[in-house]
């Protein structure tokens, strides 16, 4: 009877222990932490399960199916809480006895936990005690990775100062670098930071996207459907650093492309003016004005009229007149963008198709405007006003938006060569 009672009181003990020692933990009682370790009554490096439902301590493969209750778990050690709490004191009192300061018992190191915390001084005492600065997460992410986050941008010019790897990828099917996660969070302090400190502009991702298409890409917040300044100010910034504007990924998309599909007109503006190729075409032969074409009608916050603009200025090809009706079942609700396009050509007649692409209700709320249209486009030639735009244009071609601004002209003529929008066609 004592010998089957003896091992559960041990057993008891230890949960004892265990359990003190994890509430010195959670209440920074570094004193009882101190004296549990002397007495040496539990490993250093004991492993303890704590809720984690934001995932702040664990990192798993990408592609693996995990139930999601094991999601909302997490392992750890007395490290990983320490730095997850942010108790610098415990933290110190663990490393003094030893505890294992890269081990990832649910796939992120200490480090990795401190950089997601933006915890700067359990960086720096996590680097003072010879932490890997490169090593990888399960996930395949570096520290420098998981700085995604204005108040973590410290804890990256730490790393990075203390020689961590500013042009390592991920070892993961994205393979991203410190640069690409930092424009996709729109950190502009920190893209600064990592060009200063030898960043690698170009550099592709395994979708062969650089750094300045995802900032291109996140640009536009798509839930809120509004537009980052931040992130517009990354583009300028990776321009500025002779990032290649007409970069192409693996679906032949260019920035340009990029920008088009979020109907972003000043991304598309700064591009254009800096050597951005209007009439590059993507895998399936698409240039950016059949971009801005598809996405008009579910782009709320979007001027798509200054795209189009934009585009036919800097040399982009017309839409094909026979699929001109597709421009209005795009834009129907947007006369100002029809206007720039129809505009672009010298002359064009209308078809059932175009009437049939007008809703009643948007009929009725535009009808000048409509009116002008069809009126205007049939089959007698436009005014000699708008033949003598479209002969200057054509002879300026690509070259519209830069040599129009410095004819000797007015500027309501200007304007007009430029297709400027007047609410009406004439």
């Amino acid at each position: 009877m004592d010998g089957t009672s003896a091992p559960i009181t041990k057993s008891r003990a230890a949960r004892l222990i265990k359990r003190n020692f994890l509430e010195a933990l959670k209440s920074n009682d570094f004193g009882k932490l101190k004296a549990i370790l002397i007495q040496r009554q539990i490993d250093v490096d004991t492993v303890f399960e704590v809720e984690d439902e934001n995932m702040a301590l664990a990192s798993y493969k990408q592609g693996h199916w995990l139930p999601s209750y094991k999601l909302k778990s997490s392992w750890a050690t007395g490290l990983h809480l320490s730095v997850w709490f942010g108790h610098v004191e415990c933290l110190l009192v663990l490393l003094d006895h030893n505890a294992t300061i890269n081990c990832r018992p649910n796939g992120k190191t200490p480090l990795h936990v401190a950089c997601e915390m933006a915890n700067l001084d359990c960086v720096k005492i996590l680097c003072d005690r010879g932490a890997k600065l490169n090593s990888y997460s399960l996930s395949g992410h570096t520290a420098l990775h998981f700085c995604t986050t204005p108040s973590s941008i410290l804890c990256a010019k730490q790393l990075v100062w203390r020689g961590a790897n500013v042009n390592m990828k991920t070892n993961n099917q994205d393979e991203e670098t410190p640069l690409h996660t930092a424009a996709h969070f729109g950190l502009s302090e920190l893209v600064a930071f990592y060009v200063e400190h030898g960043a690698i502009v170009d550099s592709v991702n395994a979708h062969l996207e650089t750094p300045l298409a995802i900032a291109t890409y996140w640009a536009l917040r798509f839930k809120e459907q509004e537009y980052s300044q931040e992130h517009h100010l990354i583009c300028r910034m990776l321009l500025d650093s002779n990032a290649e504007v007409n970069a192409r990924d693996h679906d032949f998309k260019s920035p340009l492309h990029k920008a088009a599909w979020n109907c972003d007109h000043v991304l598309m503006h700064m591009m254009l003016e800096a050597g951005a190729e209007a009439n590059l075409m993507d895998i399936n032969g698409c240039a950016a004005i059949q971009y801005v074409l598809k996405v008009t009608s579910v782009r709320p916050a979007a001027q798509p009229e200054i795209c189009y603009q934009l585009l036919l200025n800097h040399g982009a090809a017309r839409i094909y007149p026979l699929q001109f009706h597709k421009v209005i079942q795009a834009c129907h609700s947007c006369p100002k963008a029809i206007e720039v396009v129809v505009n672009a050509y010298e002359h064009i007649r209308w078809n059932v198709k175009w009437r049939r692409a007008v809703p009643d209700d948007d009929l009725e709320r535009y009808w000048d405007f409509y009116h002008s249209l069809f009126t205007v486009c049939c089959n007698s030639p436009r005014t000699l006003m708008h033949l003598s735009r479209c002969a200057i244009r054509r002879a300026l071609h690509s070259r519209c938006h830069r040599a129009i601004p410095l004819l000797s002209l007015p500027l309501s003529l200007k304007k007009y060569l430029l297709l400027e929008p007047e609410g009406i066609i004439y």
